[in-house]
């Protein structure tokens, strides 16, 4: 039962109380769970002003990317300065990458305890979406958890979104916790990715709690497109992979906990895993809940998931709503602070597999930034599973923009993984097992399997006549296919 303690706001009355300057958290990770009617009344506000003429800005906190509704509207009415640690959103991005806005780039593990120690300033305003909330403070959230917890401990003041279209049982998923500082830190005991260690509700002081506002929106999550070719071949590479990975015995019968990134090939992996024969069902230890999961769950080969977001279209989200009595039992929903948390994905033995923007000869990795300087959406979740995971692989297409850029390159532009973490690189051409190489051995193996044809001579050229050294790396060359980009538009010239 709704409690009635708490006032009745329109999203209006709310940002007509949020100052210019203010940090304001917003709960969301991806679109799911997205506090959406307050971000849209802020940007009209925004607008408004900004036709009186007074600046009118924020410092906006999230978990991760969140939805059209919030940084879209926010960053079309310029109404972002500094925006953390995450996003996706195409209005936003342009923004960062002309300097308007200040973006903090974050692994988004270490996000709570930022927040938790004051590294980020205070949060004067906690905006978080929810199905219910009851007068003595517990607020059960919606399709994300996220970073909302962490905010709604540490706000000022806060606001909670009401959103009557989703389920009322969303909260038999929900398993939360709030860590200690440390270091009263005793080990986490998740010891199963079905693991349930907390309670069912977020928890802040009531007082605190200025305003409830109503609302009925969809969270808007799109279904990605069916596999293509491309990330159809990277798929069954993995999955082969995996498969003879288990079979030599460095996989144990019963698999191991997979997280997968957000998209198309990681739908395409979970299905095609879900389809080998000799796959046992398996279970994930991941940070988003996507469509390809509801069917394996369905199937039976995909026991259960622990996530922080349910990442599915609307189609699927109602799948998931009309059974209930199904899904509460095999989804658990957490805090980042415990989807990512380093320690869990290390004890568990995490299989997982990420998506980068180009990888070098040597196996570091680029996930976030085009030509080293242009940022696409952020590090995310990658390197909190990257450099702690069992088996660590990282998927790609060999080739961009109809074969004018490879993904496979001399050396990265920018550094997110290190060599130090990076396992295992896939492209449809084939399968690079970096384990146990040395840095020339990893050169010719992740340009004989991953290279597109057309660069493997060019990159082997490189590697060859590149002074003597631990690495091989010719500093007036190492950025020639960058530097042909830039200036023709393809990394190598037309023959």
């Amino acid at each position: 039962m709704i409690s009635k303690r708490f006032p009745r706001m329109t999203a209006e009355e709310v940002a007509a109380l949020v100052p210019n300057g203010a940090m304001v958290g917003f709960s969301g990770f991806t679109p799911a769970g997205a506090a959406k009617a307050v971000p849209q009344a802020l940007a009209a506000r925004a607008r408004a002003l900004r036709a009186e003429g007074p600046p009118y800005s924020l410092r906006v906190l999230t978990g991760a990317s969140t939805g059209p509704d919030l940084d879209d509207v926010l960053a079309e009415a310029d109404a972002i300065s500094w925006r953390a640690p995450y996003q996706a959103s195409r209005p936003l991005r342009k923004r960062i990458n002309e300097q308007q806005c200040e973006f903090l780039d974050m692994h988004l593990s270490h996000l709570p305890q930022m927040l938790e120690f004051g590294f980020l300033g205070e949060l004067d305003l906690a905006v978080v979406e929810a199905v219910d909330v009851t007068a003595d403070g517990r607020v059960y959230l919606s399709t994300s958890l996220g970073l909302s917890p962490s905010m709604l401990r540490h706000a000022k003041r806060v606001v909670v979104e009401l959103n009557a279209h989703h389920s009322h049982r969303l909260w038999e998923m929900h398993d939360i916790k709030i860590l200690p500082r440390p270091p009263h830190r005793d080990p986490i005991p998740v010891s199963h990715a079905l693991s349930r260690i907390g309670t069912p509700f977020a928890s802040v002081d009531p007082e605190r709690i200025i305003g409830v506002v109503e609302t009925d929106a969809p969270d808007g999550c799109h279904a990605f497109d069916a596999p293509d070719a491309v990330s159809a071949r990277i798929a069954e590479h993995v999955v082969a992979f995996l498969h003879d990975e288990m079979k030599v015995g460095r996989i144990p019968p019963d698999f191991l906990p997979l997280q997968a990134g957000v998209g198309n090939v990681a739908n395409a992996v979970m299905a095609g895993l879900g389809a080998h024969p000799d796959v046992p069902p398996f279970v994930m230890y991941s940070e988003v809940f996507q469509d390809a999961l509801v069917d394996l769950l369905y199937e039976n080969k995909l026991l259960g998931a622990s996530a922080t977001s349910l990442t599915l279209s609307e189609p699927a989200l109602q799948r998931v709503y009309a059974d209930m009595d199904f899904f509460g039992q095999r989804l658990v929903l957490r805090p980042q602070e415990l989807s990512n948390n380093p320690g869990i994905i290390r004890r568990l033995g995490v299989i997982a597999i990420n998506t980068v923007l180009e990888a070098d000869v040597y196996g570091l990795a680029n996930s976030t930034h085009v030509c080293g300087t242009q940022l696409m959406n952020g590090i995310g979740g990658s390197g909190d599973f990257v450099r702690n995971a069992y088996l660590s692989i990282l998927v790609a297409p060999s080739t961009a923009k109809e074969g004018r850029v490879s993904t496979i390159v001399p050396m990265v532009s920018h550094v997110d993984h290190t060599e130090h973490s990076v396992q295992v690189i896939v492209t449809e051409q084939g399968l690079a097992d970096l384990r146990g190489l040395g840095p020339v051995e990893r050169a010719r193996t992740i340009i004989d399997h991953c290279a597109h044809p057309s660069y493997r001579d060019y990159l082997h050229r490189y590697v060859r006549e590149a002074p003597m050294g631990h690495f091989r790396h010719d500093l007036r060359r190492c950025f020639e296919l960058h530097r042909n980009l830039v200036e023709t538009g393809r990394m190598l010239p037309e023959e």
